[in-house]
């Protein structure tokens, strides 16, 4: 799996300060930016988080390049709605030699590995036989699998990703997308780290846990090192 952050808006943290700052502010949204020092921002990006006053945080936003992973993620990933998705397409992109993603839990046991192998090559050999048959893509990709690798570039703002990285990161959510989740919050965290300083799952955001029986006891720890801090 490859995640590049290809584009996000310029000085995140401080755009997001200004854009809630005008809100109160007779002057405008240029002077705000000369005036506003990084330490003036980074304290109101981080009261704005604490109190759940998101809507400053829609204007920046992040574009992401997203590779060698399976359908089944992508049928996940584009369910966040409120985000622009560019997929590589199966009915223009032939897929005579397609990739594919094996799950790690198939992996580990030989006999379940090499039928998930065998099915690929039989899947592979049919899609041939049907394109050398004058099929189009467009209709032998009936059968290729959700296991086929796919490439996807996609655009949210940060309140987006907020409510994206607190459902995927979390240790319920499907191990592929976890993954996917976790490499974005980190490419996140480089260019804006205070907006993003304690983005994740909602244990780690709001320190509270929806999982009820089904909870990883990650809050039961966080909260106990809460006690020890203070």
């Amino acid at each position: 799996m490859e995640v590049k952050l290809l584009r996000h808006t310029p000085e995140p943290d401080k755009t997001v300060a200004m854009s809630a700052r005008l809100c109160y502010s007779p002057i405008g949204a240029a002077e705000l930016e000369e005036k506003m020092s990084d330490e003036q921002a980074v304290k109101l990006v981080h009261k704005l988080v604490s109190m759940g006053h998101f809507s400053p945080i829609e204007h920046v936003t992040f574009t992401f390049a997203i590779e060698g992973v399976s359908r089944v993620l992508t049928h996940q990933l584009v369910r966040h709605r409120i985000a622009s998705y560019s997929q590589q397409s199966q009915r223009y992109v032939a897929e005579h030699n397609f990739e594919n993603i094996m799950p790690p839990s198939i992996a580990a046991k030989p006999e379940a590995k090499a039928k998930f192998e065998k099915l690929m090559v039989d899947i592979q050999n049919l899609y041939n036989e049907f394109t050398d048959m004058g099929i189009a893509n467009e209709d032998a990709r009936y059968v290729l699998p959700n296991a086929a690798e796919t490439k996807i570039v996609c655009t949210f703002n940060a309140r987006s990703l907020m409510n994206f990285f607190s459902l995927r990161c979390c240790a319920r959510a499907q191990w592929e997308i976890r993954a996917l989740a976790n490499k974005m919050l980190e490419e996140c965290k480089k260019v804006a780290p205070i907006l993003f300083e304690n983005a994740g799952p909602t244990c780690v955001s709001q320190r509270v846990c929806h999982e009820g029986a089904m909870s990883c006891g990650r809050l039961a720890k966080l909260l106990e090192q809460d006690k020890l801090k203070k």
